[in-house]
């Protein structure tokens, strides 16, 4: 499931790049991605609506057995 989730981090990372920020897979454990946004992502005030609207929505998309995202 982890590599899976990469692959669709990889999907989410260029517009992430392209405001100067990132996203660092952290760990997957029992559905629920951990990651930590970096770059001009990790002090955004806008931070969790990419995290919920943008980054878990695409997970769950693409890998349906991921049950949630959370920003470390």
């Amino acid at each position: 499931m982890r590599e899976l989730v990469e692959k669709a981090l990889d999907k989410i990372r260029p517009s992430l790049q392209r405001d100067g920020g990132n996203v660092e897979l952290v760990d997957v454990e029992d559905g629920v991605v951990k990651v930590r946004l970096t770059g001009a992502c990790g002090g955004c005030p806008m931070s969790q609506m990419t995290l919920k609207n943008g980054i878990e929505a695409v997970l769950k998309k693409e890998v349906p057995e991921v049950k949630s995202v959370e920003s470390l």
